[in-house]
């Protein structure tokens, strides 16, 4: 049954840490702008509880553990990296992360770990249903709460993607093929696979369960993988015939397998497909089907590709408004809509400028950034620079000029309205709409200033904070939802940093004025301005002791 959290907690009289510090520490733990009140206040407390109402019975069962207090322990454990006993550990006994969470007693109880473990399970299972990612739209309600109380104007936005590896080894294609039917043999049992199955396929699975793809591989020639490929794309033939329409686990990995791997002859013969046909988007592991494959610049990635939109105003607050996952073959052009209209939703003002690289061209999303009245700036635009340039003038004539023979004519509209062609030395050379408007935006491109195209760079430092844990590029999830879930839950997590150092910030300098202004004499200002110095210097130590490396390095 469902349950909110209650807003106002009250302090026990001897289960209060208060009454257990010293006079500085109590000032610590009580201080407005401390990491953890920070945290309580900008995170926690923001946390809209009834998003996640469908996950509970209306009718029965106890009440549910605090929504609120299980969000916050997930944010604080990727902030940190820590492992689920570390987390429990902290959230017991570290009274800086139990004031985070909102625990103002030392008695009030932290959900258990399967309690914890259930409500992650849950939010996967109500998404695989077709519903929406809840800690996605958690982020979208707490961002929007900051965004309105910092006036995060959100006027200019800039974007950029990342590749994620999962969490999966890379396997070849024997491998692959062995793993997926081991998998599925192993869990459907010998039993059940006796009676449909022959005495000689039979022998088949059991030499399949006895020995991993990867030592096959090792002992193996090449010409016996390549046999042992064919007897196993025959196995796995036998399984989706015999097993068609059932509901066995991983039934749907196989079929789709055999689809991807293999053909069969007109003879009825089983063979492997050559590996150019094999899509990008073929299974990658039987651990993670979702994962897909990319190649982009020599960076080869089996998994996901991830999205960062973010205001980039010059003054104040800047946060990330909207990040999005995708399978690693999605195009970063694809990522533009939903980024805009994302942050068009959560900051303060409508958006007027977008700052992204030449991957996020195309016409379909000039258009739709010129129906919002925005304009998109790109860094550059794929592909090489051609060998004309191409003008178009006032009167609608297109002039061609050639840079190898510096020859400058006009062109000639053809009848159909759509192309334009010109005489060369050798036969006519036709030009389409699509090239004529991306010279003009080449040429566009060259005239902005420098300053302007170096907006969208920083967005990259943004993008490192968000992997900044996984180095190797490869996380420890697998699976697109909780690639989703752990990718607005670290955002959530940078964006808490930028508030914190923002109010620290500002914060100073409000008592610096104060005090200057108190003081006649400027030895008493020196003192105290060396005071204040300390006492801060002392702050950022406390906190980065508690999340090393996490706290201060984050663009505002």
């Amino acid at each position: 049954m469902f349950r909110k959290t209650s807003q106002k907690q009250q302090m026990g009289i001897f289960s209060s840490p208060n009454s257990l510090l010293s006079d500085r520490s109590e000032r610590f733990y009580e201080e407005i702008g401390s990491w953890h009140n920070l945290f309580r206040t900008q995170v926690t407390l923001r946390v809209e509880e009834s998003l996640f109402e469908p996950l509970y019975s209306k009718e029965n069962g106890s009440p549910n553990a605090s929504v609120r207090i299980m969000v916050a322990m997930m944010i604080l454990k990727e902030a940190s990296r820590w492992s689920d006993s570390q987390l429990f550990e902290h959230c017991r006994f570290n009274l800086l992360v139990r004031r985070a969470l909102g625990l103002v007693n030392l008695d009030d109880p932290i959900p258990t770990e399967s309690t914890y473990y259930l409500f992650r399970k849950r939010i996967v299972d109500h998404e695989k249903q077709g519903n929406p990612n809840l800690l996605e739209e958690t982020f979208n309600a707490v961002t929007k709460g900051q965004a309105k109380e910092f006036q995060v104007s959100g006027r200019s936005i800039r974007m950029d993607s990342k590749l994620l590896g999962s969490n999966i080894a890379w396997l070849s294609r024997y491998e692959l093929v062995h793993e997926t039917l081991r998998l599925f043999c192993s869990k459907t049992g010998i039993a059940k696979l006796e009676s449909r199955l022959s005495p000689a396929e039979i022998e088949t699975v059991r030499s399949l369960l006895s020995e991993e793809g990867n030592k096959v591989v090792y002992r193996c020639s090449g010409d016996e993988v390549r046999m042992r490929l064919i007897d196993l794309g025959v196995l796995a033939y036998r399984l989706v015939k015999v097993f068609e329409g059932s509901s066995e686990a991983h039934y749907a990995t196989v079929s789709r397998l055999f689809e991807e791997q293999f053909d069969v002859s007109d003879e009825k013969a089983v063979i492997p497909k050559p590996k150019e046909s094999i899509a990008a988007d073929s299974i990658q592991s039987p651990h993670d089907t979702d994962s897909h494959y990319r190649n982009k610049d020599g960076n080869q990635v089996k998994g996901y590709s991830i999205n960062v939109t973010e205001s980039c105003d010059k003054e104040g607050l800047n946060l990330i408004g909207n990040v999005e996952v995708k399978k690693a073959d999605a195009a970063d052009n694809g990522f533009l809509e939903k980024g805009v209209t994302g942050a068009g939703e959560v900051f303060c003002d409508p958006v007027e400028k977008v700052h992204a690289d030449g991957a996020y061209h195309s016409p379909s999303n000039q258009g739709f950034v010129a129906k919002k009245n925005a304009e998109l700036i790109l860094n550059a635009i794929q592909g090489p620079k051609g060998r004309y340039d191409l003008e178009m003038d006032g009167n609608g004539l297109l002039t061609v000029k050639d840079f190898k023979t510096d020859i400058t004519v006009a062109a000639l509209k053809m009848k159909d309205g759509k192309k334009w062609r010109i005489k060369t030395e050798e036969h006519y050379r036709y030009f389409s709409d699509k090239e004529i408007s991306a010279c003009l935006l080449r040429k566009k491109i060259a005239d902005i200033p420098q300053e302007i195209l170096n907006i969208r760079n920083n967005v990259e430092a943004t993008i490192f904070q968000l992997g900044y844990h996984y180095t190797n590029d490869k996380t420890r999830y697998r699976g697109i939802i909780k690639h989703r879930m752990w990718a607005n839950i670290r955002c959530l997590w940078v964006n808490f940093v930028r508030i914190m150092k923002h109010v620290l910030k500002n914060g100073l300098l409000a008592v610096f004025e104060i005090e200057i202004a108190s003081f006649q004499s400027i030895g008493s200002i020196k003192n105290r301005f060396i005071v204040k110095i300390k006492e801060v210097k002392l702050r950022f130590i406390n906190e980065s002791f508690l999340f090393p490396k996490t706290q201060i390095f984050v663009n505002s």
